[in-house]
């Protein structure tokens, strides 16, 4: 159902297709993996009831990722313990006010890679979520139950969040449109962090016309000069022949591709992204983590415990390195922006992997390719590809500010 046919269903036939989506398109081990909350019947006919004329969103539901936080709602961020540590709930943050001014109806909330460190939306506590559809291949993460619910068809849209690919990834294995916002914005800025350098918010829709709709109604556009926005696809190294083969098909029909010599240069200024984000994530994690981490050791996913001691390894030196290479990966989109409106590029290297494929080496393949845009600071279009097998890829569409027209013409088109 589109978000159209959403806002035409009464507050009571909303509820309950709600609920009984929820109930009969996942699997049960599925849902465990997915749904974190879904509100009692009784609950949220009175939101739909509430909301109805009430914005450009009235009467739509949605899911929000499980580190947004909604008054009422623990915020777990996908681990088993956080509100233990972290009190949250008693009031509505930034994205939840914002979506309930456009009349939208937070319906629940969508289970997540444990604090949003990771990239392939396993987790040991609730189970890992798979591609509806694709039973063994993963969704992607961080926000992997807001993904798994849009494509499983649950939902017309859910919230996500993107440090350094959280809604690119998943967007891209699952075939949804996916947008991502900048760091700092007041949405991002007080939901359980990541990396606060590159934390952005996001969602996932499962269409052109529902992602024109939820763009329209939060990030309305800034008038441009009328004339056709300029900008190039790029191809990417270590990418797989399918997906360098159909991405570089579908960006034909956007742009051309870049020159050799500009395609040369800005493949060698983001070359040094992928280092400098590990870095930072890795220091600025710590932080976030440091209070709590030594007495709750043991009910942290072990990988994702890992990923927290890296901070041990990194000296002063490489922390300021990494901040370096921050600011010339920004020098290097400045340049290509004084020049240029918008930039394609892969959203993902492969298609979804299975479990075994859920490598460090993917996850570093992945991220190469989200980097460069995370350090950028930039917002970011993913749109589904279709690859032969049946799986999908996307390519993300970059620009420099998130109320530019080139989203609306790219989904237009």
């Amino acid at each position: 159902m589109t978000i159209r046919e959403w806002k035409s269903l009464s507050p009571e036939a909303a509820a309950r297709e709600v609920h009984r989506r929820a109930a009969s398109l996942l699997s049960p081990a599925q849902r465990r993996a997915a749904i974190e909350s879904l509100l009692p019947l009784e609950r949220l006919e009175a939101r739909f009831h509430a909301a109805r004329g009430a914005g450009p969103l009235a009467g739509v539901p949605f899911f929000a990722k499980d580190l947004f936080d909604f008054a009422g709602t623990p915020t777990f961020a996908g681990s088993t313990f956080l509100p233990e540590v972290r009190p949250a709930g008693k009031v509505d943050g930034a994205f939840a006010r914002a979506l309930r001014a456009a009349g939208a109806v937070f319906a629940g909330k969508t289970r997540m890679h444990e604090f949003a460190y990771g990239i392939t939306g396993e987790n040991p506590h609730h189970g890992d979520c798979e591609v509806p559809g694709h039973p063994g291949r993963t969704t992607g993460g961080s926000s992997s139950g807001s993904a798994a619910a849009v494509a499983a068809g649950m939902i017309p849209f859910a919230l996500a969040s993107d440090t350094g690919g959280s809604v690119r990834v998943p967007a891209a294995f699952c075939g949804l449109h996916g947008f991502r916002m900048t760091p700092g914005h007041p949405w991002i800025a007080d939901a359980f962090p990541l990396a606060p350098t590159f934390d952005t918010a996001g969602w996932f829709t499962p269409g052109a016309e529902d992602m024109r709709t939820t763009l329209d109604a939060l990030v309305p556009p800034v008038p441009e000069p009328a004339r056709t926005p300029r900008g190039f696809y790029l191809p990417l190294p270590d990418v797989d022949p399918d997906v360098a083969e159909t991405c570089a098909a579908a960006a034909a029909g956007v742009c051309e591709t870049a020159p050799a010599e500009l395609s040369r240069d800005l493949i060698a200024g983001f070359e040094p992204a992928l280092t400098a984000y590990h870095t930072i994530v890795a220091v600025e994690a710590w932080e976030v983590h440091r209070g709590w981490a030594a007495a709750h050791q043991a009910r942290y996913d072990p990988l994702v415990w890992q990923r927290l001691q890296r901070h041990r390894e990194i000296t002063s030196e490489q922390a300021t390195s990494a901040r370096k290479t921050v600011q010339a990966v920004r020098d290097v989109w400045a340049a290509y922006f004084r020049q240029h409106d918008f930039l394609v590029m892969p959203a993902t290297p492969a298609a979804a992997p299975t479990k075994a494929g859920c490598t460090p080496e993917m996850r570093n393949r992945l991220i190469r390719i989200t980097a460069p845009a995370s350090l950028g600071g930039l917002p970011v279009l993913t749109l589904p590809v279709a690859l032969p097998s049946g799986l999908s890829t996307g390519l993300q569409i970059v620009a420099p500010r998130s109320d530019s027209l080139v989203f609306r013409r790219v989904l237009a088109a």
